[in-house]
């Protein structure tokens, strides 16, 4: 018989409909292998390269602008300059030889003074008298020169007229030319002569033009090669500088293939370098803890195999009627269960302590009374062990209160009490003090145990760590109680330290600050 649906409201229906959807939809995720490493894009090396050529060719170009307007100015004043000294030098001429024909203009005195060799050839001369009329242009075609000419502006002066329909080649603007009067010893204004470049407007003349092109041509060839040894030293730069990068991005590859035994091997002082070095110090930190984490794996199903198997194997005894299901049997299970608890006490300790989530309860302390109860509280665990154990007063009488969570202290003290019990033969002792100086107080927990191997000592803090797997398994535990209490410590803003000899035993030594700081732990303190 079919199955009625209940007559549900429109509405309800309709909402049903598009739930699915709409849940397909919420719950859809992407997720993907890590990208190849085939992509082609621009290296650094090149960019960086490329960089240092432009910086080269951007400098070079202020240069050439810096230089197209300012030396540009100074030359162009310059070649002025050179070209008024000859003109002073060649007017000094023409008012000597004026002087020394009697007072007037001669032709052989104009053409012999524009065919001097102080006038270069690429130079126009061109001489007026007072009135202002050119007897002399040596820039224009077949000007006939002054047959003879008076004194100026006197009765004697006879101008022979400029052919007509030539036409000077001098420039009509005073930029264009250099214009100087020319005097007589007596100071007397004969005349004026002007001088300029042929085929120039800026007085520049063939050798001028010369050493600007060269110049310039120097300045384009000291561009060339600052451009190319920007480009070599950029290269080389470059080069020096990702090198080390490739290496540290090789290895990070390996690392992330599964090859945590990759290093970088760098060393030195520089910020790469360096890099380099906390790379490998990071990566060698997860080689170990993967080791740890394996060997933690190996660890907790060992240490919870056994009670399990315990338990296991007294019950079913029980059940097969083997064992009577009495106080003694039942007591063997009861206590396995108790192992098994204590086990996983200390793991969710650790987390707790890592994560912060359990709050400090902060009140002041007397630490001389406080430890020395509990050493008094341990002392017949010890016994049985046939170790001997005591207590002593190192504060010579001072001050040894602190700030602290009572229970957390006590938590701290025992581990380090139990880890000493654990790794100390019978008729050793283990001694407790409490000593301290201006910032701390400290609780030292010295034993004559086994002791820790040097290379190890800077790992015993380390979670589920144990010097000795087999042995360590012997005398129980997984081997966090010291992470517990360095995070116990650490909580405190203390710190602790281990100072350790093979053969002839341990201290560990707790150190408090005599002054906490609320404000590091405001969200999980109470007080």
């Amino acid at each position: 018989m079919k199955r009625l649906m209940p007559m549900l409201p429109a509405r309800l229906v309709l909402d049903q409909k598009h739930k699915p959807a709409q849940e397909e939809q919420s719950s859809r995720a992407s997720w993907n292998t890590p990208r190849s490493d085939a992509r082609a894009p621009v290296s650094y090396a090149s960019r960086m390269t490329l960089s240092f050529a432009l910086t080269a060719l951007m400098t070079v170009l202020v240069l050439v602008v810096v230089i197209s307007v300012v030396w540009s100015g100074v030359f162009s004043a310059y070649t002025r300059s050179n070209v008024e000294d000859i003109a002073k030098v060649t007017a000094a001429r023409l008012a000597q030889g004026y002087e020394d024909a009697g007072g007037r203009w001669t032709s052989e005195l104009l053409s012999s003074t524009a065919d001097s060799d102080l006038i270069s050839e690429d130079l126009g001369i061109q001489v007026v008298n007072v009135d202002g009329v050119v007897i002399y242009d040596d820039t224009a075609v077949a000007a006939p020169l002054l047959a003879e000419a008076g004194s100026s502006g006197g009765a004697g002066t006879e101008p022979a007229p400029v052919a007509h329909g030539v036409v000077s080649t001098a420039p009509t603007d005073a930029e264009g030319a250099v214009s100087l009067p020319i005097t007589t010893s007596d100071g007397a204004e004969i005349g004026t002569i002007r001088m300029w470049v042929l085929g120039s407007d800026v007085l520049l003349t063939r050798a001028d033009s010369a050493f600007r092109d060269s110049t310039f041509q120097a300045m384009g060839m000291a561009a060339v090669i600052a451009i190319a040894i920007a480009v070599i030293m950029g290269l080389l730069f470059s080069r020096a500088l990702t090198n080390p990068i490739r290496r540290v991005t090789s290895t990070a590859k390996k690392i992330r293939d599964g090859d945590l035994s990759a290093r970088t091997g760098l060393k030195g002082d520089d910020e790469i370098d360096q890099l380099g070095e906390t790379f490998d110090e990071m990566a060698e930190s997860m080689e170990k803890n993967l080791k740890h984490e394996r060997r933690l794996t190996s660890d907790v199903a060992h240490e919870l195999r056994t009670p399990l198997q315990a338990m296991l194997a007294t019950v079913e005894a029980m059940q097969d009627g083997i064992y009577e299901a009495d106080y003694e049997h039942l007591e063997t299970v009861a206590s396995e269960t108790r192992r098994l608890s204590r086990l996983v006490q200390q793991m969710l300790d650790l987390s707790r302590m890592e994560n912060h989530t359990v709050p400090l309860k902060i009140e002041d302390v007397e630490m001389v009374p406080f430890v020395r109860n509990i050493v008094d509280t341990q002392e017949p665990l010890f016994a049985r062990r046939d170790l001997r154990l005591r207590f002593s007063d190192e504060t010579a009488g001072h001050d040894a209160m602190v700030p602290a969570d009572p229970d957390m202290v006590t938590q701290a003290v025992i581990n380090l009490l139990s880890n000493a019990m654990r790794y100390t033969p019978e008729g050793g002792w283990v001694v407790v003090s409490v000593g301290g100086d201006r910032r701390y107080v400290t609780i030292a927990v010295k034993d004559t145990g086994i002791g820790i191997a040097k290379e190890d000592l800077s790992r015993v803090f380390g979670r589920f760590w144990r010097a000795d797997a087999s042995r360590a398994r012997e005398a129980g535990g997984l081997g966090v109680g010291l992470a517990v209490t360095k995070q116990i410590v650490e909580r405190h803003h203390g710190f602790i330290a281990v100072e350790s000899e093979l053969g002839k035993g341990t201290t560990f030594t707790i150190h408090l600050p005599r002054e906490h700081n609320d404000e590091a732990d405001s969200s999980t303190i109470e007080h």
